[in-house]
């Protein structure tokens, strides 16, 4: 095996696929610049299920992180089993839609919560989709030979 696809058969170990409840971090770039008008990062931990190369998030479309979304699409994850990439998150919309009957049923399976908490019924239950980019995943077991991948989705490389 090559070091990207070791490092993705690291992200399937930790993160599952399709199968999985994931607790990641979601920075994105907030609506409101700091004290000297600069941009700032807004950080929360959202669930998440990971599924070759994506992230789903269940949320709501009047969300702040939705809004930031819609303005710079732009985002950052982290996981505490050692990843931090850049991605391109894009809302699919309401979690019924006919296009995401997929992701619904796998939320269902992966989110315990989801049948009771995730709203499914409104139309402001959405789902965001988070294509990973570029990034980072460390093995500190160096279990495939490499304790650090940087790792380049477009181009399925690492290094």
């Amino acid at each position: 095996m090559n070091k990207y696809e070791n490092a993705i058969k690291l992200m399937q170990e930790r993160c599952g696929n399709a199968d999985k409840d994931n607790f990641i971090t979601l920075t994105t770039v907030a609506l409101t610049p700091n004290a000297t008008g600069n941009p700032r990062p807004t950080v929360r931990i959202v669930n998440a299920y990971y599924e070759n190369g994506v992230f789903y998030v269940s949320t709501g479309a009047s969300k702040n992180k939705t809004a930031e979304i819609a303005k710079c699409n732009e985002v950052v994850i982290g996981g505490l089993n050692g990843f931090a990439f850049h991605g391109v998150a894009e809302n699919l919309g309401w979690v019924k839609e006919e296009k995401n009957v997929e992701i619904r049923s796998n939320m269902k399976k992966v989110f315990e919560w989801f049948a009771d908490e995730g709203g499914e019924d409104s139309p402001d239950s959405i789902v965001l989709k988070i294509t990973l980019t570029s990034g980072n995943i460390f093995d500190s077991e160096k279990k495939y030979g490499e304790w650090l991948y940087t790792v380049d989705f477009a181009n399925k490389t690492a290094e």
